[in-house]
C-alpha cells in the first residue's frame, strides 16, 4: 500500500494518520511499541523527504497479514532526489539533524537504494523483537523525542 506525498510540511501529519489507519486495519494495536516506533519512523522519513528534497514522494508500507503473526514491517519513502541520505553530527542544542540517527537506533535494519531518477530510503521492524535502546546505542535520550510522532501538524 502506498500514499503520494506532496512537498509540503503538512503532509507529515497526513502520512502519520494514514499509517495509523493501516496499522489498525492489519491488527497491530496503536498502543503496541511497534506501532509507536513505526509512526515515529514515518515522521522522520517523510519529514526528510519533504524538507530536504522539496519534491513529491511516495510512502510505502508493507504490513504482516495475520494478527499476532511474527513478521517484518517495512516502511519506504521514495523521492525524486538522487542525493544520498547523509547522517549528520549535531550538537545538543540543534533542533534538527537527528532523523537518520533515530532511524538507525529504532529500526532493525535500514538503508537506501537508487530508484528511477531518485532514491528509496527504507527501514524494517521485526514485530517479535524489542526496539533497541537509543541511549545505550547512540547516547540519545529518547524521551526528548516523546510526543514527536503524535503532535498535530
Amino acid at each position: 500500500m502506498q500514499l503520494e506525498i506532496r512537498p509540503d510540511p503538512s503532509e507529515v501529519g497526513r502520512a502519520r494518520r494514514w499509517a495509523r489507519s493501516r496499522l489498525a486495519g492489519s491488527g497491530i494495536g496503536g498502543d503496541e511499541p511497534l506501532a509507536e516506533t513505526l509512526i515515529l519512523l514515518v515522521s522522520e522519513l517523510v519529514t526528510n523527504a519533504v524538507v530536504h528534497t522539496g519534491r513529491p514522494a511516495v510512502l510505502r508500507l508493507s504490513l504482516p497479514g495475520a494478527e499476532g503473526e511474527s513478521a517484518t514491517v517495512r516502511l519506504e519513502v521514495a523521492d525524486r532526489s538522487g542525493r544520498a541520505p547523509v547522517p549528520r553530527c549535531v550538537d545538543g542544542d540543534a533542533t534538527g539533524g537527528r532523523g537518520l540517527a533515530l532511524v538507525d537506533g529504532l529500526a532493525d535494519r535500514w538503508g537506501w537504494s537508487p530508484e528511477g531518477a531518485g532514491k528509496s530510503i527504507w527501514c524494517e521492524l521485526d514485530r517479535c523483537d524489542r526496539p533497541r535502546q537509543l541511549t545505550e546505542t547512540y547516547g540519545i535520550d529518547a524521551s526528548a523525542y516523546e510526543g514527536l510522532a503524535f503532535e498535530a501538524v
